[in-house]
């Protein structure tokens, strides 16, 4: 006689083993860790795995705890710092069933100092996909046959700094920090809840086995504005929490859209983003065209923002020019400064009909607040003004916080 298995008290449980050891930075993230371990177990019902990585900029962060306890609760555990990709290939090829890798210290593979190690990363990213895989040569001599490797399994990452923006794609983003004087965990002694954490293992294994046939069928309900490769990330966590039932579908949705968000605001590589989001919402407010001038001017008042500081030196007409020229006119031609016809000048500028396209494709849905209060502190240039005229005002009106390299068209 079978006994039925609550998958949703178990869950507790798993995220309050979590609990003892580890603090996260939020509630969400002790809810992506606790799916993500489930998820392992589960791992051939989907077609995607995501990677979870735990990531900080200062040492002593709890960043390895975390990767510890993962490995208590997760099938076939292969800890390393260190490893080759055509080791990792055998390692998931071999016949004892996929490991779940986890990656310590992954800063000292990617990091700035390590130099680009492209065969791990593309380990990493082809074994995001069950179709992924590596095609090498076996064999001895001239006698060699072409073989493809599998690198499908799941992956844990703990480590300084940032990873390769298309690991980062393929992962869950946990953003570890120091803990404060009122955070307190419990100190863990490997050799007393190793076995704990294993029951816990053991029981997620049964467990898995139960709901196998409906999550491998499963379709979760995506979070509204969840698409592409985030839904790819997060559809087996959430088809786990469906599984699971009790309040986890709830809280696996709100986690999912956090952390989607958390990961965006983070990114280093959606800079040209952040500007097309600035120019639209904050600086081209319903204008059709702006002089560069009065555009860089408008960028470095906006305090909250990183235009200040691009590589040391604050955005320029050059550094403008190249962030915006990644992007496309509706044309399909690269985003170019144009001349501005005024009754006092021809200054170089740009048009709001040439960033239209990607503010479509690139921005994240407008406010939807009056522009207002937006545009009482943005220089109002519209096609019957004098751009070259309002770009004047704007210099000597804050010639306390211009640069040399902002007034230059």
């Amino acid at each position: 006689m079978s006994t039925t298995i609550d998958g949703a008290a178990l869950l507790n449980e798993v995220e309050a083993f979590h609990r003892r050891f580890n603090v996260f930075p939020t509630e969400a993230a002790y809810v992506a860790v606790t799916l993500w371990d489930a998820h392992a177990h589960l791992i051939d019902c989907f077609e995607t795995t995501p990677r979870i990585a735990f990531l900080s900029p200062e040492p002593g962060s709890g960043k390895s705890r975390a990767l510890e306890i993962v490995e208590l609760l997760t099938p076939r555990p292969v800890a390393t710092v260190s490893a080759s990709a055509n080791a990792l290939y055998r390692l998931v090829d071999s016949a004892e069933g996929l490991p779940t890798v986890l990656f310590d210290e992954v800063d000292t593979i990617f990091g700035p100092k390590a130099g680009a190690d492209e065969a791990l990363r593309g380990f990493l990213n082809a074994g995001y996909r069950r179709i992924g895989g590596a095609l090498r040569c076996v064999g001895e001599g001239s006698n060699q046959n072409a073989q493809v490797f599998n690198s499908y399994c799941a992956v844990a990452m703990a480590g300084l700094g940032s990873l390769p923006d298309t690991v980062l794609t393929r992962s869950v983003i946990v953003r570890m920090r120091k803990r404060a004087p009122n955070e307190k965990v419990e100190p863990y002694r490997q050799r007393v809840h190793e076995k704990q954490g294993h029951a816990l293992r053991d029981r997620l294994a049964k467990w898995a086995d139960t709901v196998r046939n409906r999550v491998a069928g499963a379709w979760p309900e995506m979070p509204e504005g969840v698409t592409d490769r985030p839904a790819d990330v997060w559809e087996p966590l959430l088809a786990v929490a469906d599984a699971v039932g009790g309040d986890w579908p709830e809280r696996a949705r709100t986690a999912c859209l956090e952390l989607i968000s958390a990961a965006h605001d983070n990114d280093e590589a959606s800079l040209g983003v952040r500007l097309l989001t600035d120019l639209r919402d904050r600086v081209f407010c319903g204008i059709d065209r702006m002089p560069t001038a009065a555009i860089i001017e408008c960028l470095l008042r906006m305090d909250d923002a990183p235009w200040g500081d691009l590589d040391d030196k604050p955005i320029n007409a050059r550094s403008l020019a190249r962030l915006l020229g990644q992007y496309v006119t509706p044309a399909n031609k690269p985003i170019k400064p144009r001349g501005i016809r005024t009754p006092s000048g021809f200054p170089k500028g740009y048009y709001a009909e040439d960033l239209t396209d990607a503010w479509t494709r690139y921005c994240p849905p407008h406010p939807g607040e009056s522009a207002t209060s937006a545009t009482s502190a943005t220089p109002q240039v519209s096609g019957g003004e004098s751009v070259a005229d309002t770009a004047t005002v704007i210099r000597h009106t804050h010639a306390e916080t211009a640069t040399p390299a902002a007034l230059t068209g």
